[in-house]
């Protein structure tokens, strides 16, 4: 009876310890953790349980690796990448974040007509990006879009990545181009792209922009748009000082710039892109409107408004300079 009573004390004790080591696993899973304010942590590619776990731990980010790796070998697999974790964040909190990859977002922003240089300029301002970029991208290779990122990645990689993506978007616009264009190669389509791009932001126009200047091409007519002459001044090192990419107003003088990229002095394609088109102005050169327009000019609301005949634009210009001045 002794013995039998020694057992179920033992036993009973055994129990209690077990709950006391469960009910303080729980409390200390769910409770309040040990992070005084915010923090970033970057959880490496192939890290697994144990070592997020000693890296949480370490870095004073939970109280207890074992509170945190028993519940994370039975749920969703754990992602790699840079997590901001809040203040206080408890155990379970930390662990539904790494589960869900709910990363930090650094992002970059290349808006459509960047030029390569205007793109370099802001991949280099940015102070958690590393390394220097080794190979200057042509002009009209990089794909405008929002780029997410993690700290220290190198800019040259970031780089690689815009113009991969260029890669995929042309050739698949290209796969899917009218018949009977006098486009022949992608650089020729990225190049008018580049030019639909610059001359309007209103998207309802690419298309017939795009067939504008198709038209001119097919009647062999100058393609006359101010963008390449600014292109041909400034080498694509642009000034933001907010009075436009000359600094000043475009001048009549400046139509005589002798570059191949002046659209005044040289029929047909300048040599090349002038900046970085986005995707739908591609599609839009490669798609264009089918009309009989040849001409456009401001209408002083950001839009256009085109004409068929130059006594028809002429009149439109007039127009537009009543509203200019």
């Amino acid at each position: 009876m002794k013995i039998f009573l020694s057992f179920l004390s033992i036993f009973l004790l055994g129990l209690a310890v077990i709950a006391v080591i469960i009910g303080y696993g729980v409390h200390s899973y769910s409770s309040n953790g040990p992070l005084a304010e915010d923090k970033m942590i970057l959880i490496e590619r192939g890290t697994g349980v144990s070592g997020i776990a000693q890296k949480l731990a370490d870095d004073n980010i939970i109280y207890n690796d074992m509170v945190f790796k028993i519940p994370a070998r039975f749920g969703d697999s754990l992602k790699a990448g840079e997590y901001e974790f809040p203040a206080g964040a408890s155990t379970a909190k930390i662990l539904q974040m790494l589960q869900e990859g709910d990363v930090f977002d650094r992002k970059i922003t290349i808006v459509e007509g960047y030029t390569v240089q205007q793109i370099i300029k802001r991949l280099n301002a940015r102070d958690d990006l590393t390394g220097k970029i080794t190979k200057t991208p042509e002009e009209g290779t990089l794909l405008p879009n929002t780029y997410h990122f993690v700290k220290n990645e190198g800019r040259q990689d970031v780089i690689d990545r815009m113009a991969s993506n260029m890669r995929v978007a042309l050739d698949l616009a290209w796969q899917r181009k009218a018949n009977n264009l006098p486009i022949k190669t992608k650089l020729e389509a990225l190049t008018l792209a580049s030019i639909v791009e610059k001359e309007t932001a209103v998207a309802e126009e690419r298309n017939r922009v795009a067939g504008v200047f198709i038209n001119r091409l097919r009647k062999n007519m100058p393609l006359q748009t101010d963008p390449t002459v600014i292109y041909a001044i400034t080498k694509g090192d642009i000034k933001e000082d907010g009075k436009g990419p000359l600094g000043r107003r475009i001048l009549s003088k400046d139509l005589q710039y002798d570059s191949p990229y002046n659209t005044y002095k040289y029929s047909g394609l300048p040599p090349g892109p002038i900046a970085n088109p986005g995707i739908d102005s591609i599609k839009a050169t490669l798609n264009p409107e089918e009309h009989d327009y040849i001409f456009f000019v401001a209408d002083g609301t950001g839009g256009h408004v085109f004409a068929k005949t130059l006594a028809e634009h002429n009149r439109n210009v007039a127009e537009w300079r009543k509203i200019r001045n």
